[in-house]
């Protein structure tokens, strides 16, 4: 049975980027923003990707959101339509605009992640492009994006593990006390093995579900893999997981001090993509087959949520249609109709949606300023 749809209904927002103020209303239908390169269209999606944990499909810093010349201040807010009834969802910069609060129907939220319990955002940008053959941390990253999806706690361990490894690499550096490091590196296990049962959980649903209904989506298949923490037989428990890990970095001590930093670890894996009709890696693909991986990739995981959460992701194309055939562009647009979720997509040529027809709801974006159109 598919999830009740969720979608937003109402966006606003004040002071942010090349936006002093902007505002939509929408039904469930998806969203198109057209409009010259620099007008502001990958800026509005970026805003609604803010609603979700982490620091959206930038990764910009929160003091770098606010209008140019402005104070930093800056605020996003969205009503989503859910089976429950309308939620009011804002962020906006904190009072020194380091950082961002957050606050769902008026209050003060507890989490950023509480967020989740009311939205799930997925995105796709022409900076993912080169994914398979760049470096592993953007892979890491994306596979981080997409278990944070499923497990919104995933996106703060990550940020946890991280910095606990710093201290460690702090302390190795300036021969810290030993008991000490023993006592981050505890912190930096357990946290380790969250994030590899996470994953590697993940992605066992998601290979799952993709031989089961890629076809679906007019889009190639993927076999997907990540390289493991330790050689060799793998932990079957997490405490077990810990055990090694604690071993492994207490006997790298004089190894990782040499070296700067943490040898070893969930920050070293690395994710494998496969195209799965051709059994090609997906880094020796030609640029259309890894675009079309990746759409399909991004359509199956969207199905996962729904599966897993009981919640239809909201999913943020920026200039998805530029590069894709007539053909792969209908299979795209027929996807996301039957994936049920509402879906913005921006490109220049309102041409390239000429498809979707009453499917979907077009907005004119030009210099900070978005109109409906006609």
């Amino acid at each position: 049975m598919t999830p009740p749809q969720r979608y937003i209904s109402r966006l606003r927002l004040s002071a942010y980027r090349n936006y002093a103020t902007a505002a939509l209303d929408l039904d469930r239908r998806h969203v198109v923003l057209v409009g010259e390169n620099g007008a502001g269209k990958t800026n509005l999606i970026e805003a609604i990707s803010l609603l979700a944990p982490g620091r959206g499909l930038r990764r910009a810093g929160f003091d770098t959101l606010g209008t140019a010349g402005g104070d930093g201040m800056w605020a996003v807010a969205a009503t989503v339509e859910t089976e429950f009834g309308p939620v009011d969802i804002g962020t906006g910069a904190s009072a020194d605009a380091s950082a961002r609060r957050v606050r769902i129907n008026g209050a003060n939220a507890k989490s950023v992640e509480q967020m989740s319990e009311h939205l799930r955002v997925l995105w796709l940008t022409p900076a993912m492009d080169g994914l398979f053959t760049g470096p592993a941390s953007e892979r890491r990253r994306f596979l981080d994006r997409l278990v944070t999806t499923l497990h919104p706690g995933h996106s703060s361990a990550v940020n946890d593990f991280e910095n606990a490894m710093r201290q460690r690499n702090r302390l190795l550096a300036d021969n810290g006390d030993p008991a000490w490091i023993t006592a981050v590196e505890a912190q930096m296990a357990e946290l380790a093995s969250a994030l590899y049962f996470g994953r590697a959980d993940s992605l066992s649903h998601l290979q799952a579900l993709m031989e089961t209904s890629v076809t679906d989506t007019g889009f190639p298949g993927a076999r997907l893999d990540i390289t493991p923490i330790l050689e060799g037989e793998m932990p079957a428990t997490a405490s077990e997981l810990e055990a090694a890990l604690m071993a492994r970095w207490r006997a790298n001590r004089a190894l990782d001090r040499a070296a700067g930093r943490t040898t070893l670890g969930p920050h070293r894996v690395d994710l494998f993509v496969t195209h799965a009709p051709k059994a090609m890696p997906a880094g020796l693909c030609s640029t259309g087959e890894q675009k079309a991986l990746l759409i399909g990739l991004i359509l199956v995981h969207a199905r996962l949520v729904m599966q897993m959460t009981a919640i239809a992701p909201v999913l943020l194309l920026d200039e998805i249609a530029a590069h894709l055939d007539p053909i792969r562009r209908r299979a795209l647009f027929d996807a996301l109709d039957r994936l049920g979720s509402q879906c913005w997509m921006t490109g220049t040529d309102p041409m390239l949606f000429a498809d979707l027809g009453a499917r979907a709801q077009q907005f004119a974006v030009h210099a900070g300023q978005v109109h409906p159109m006609a």
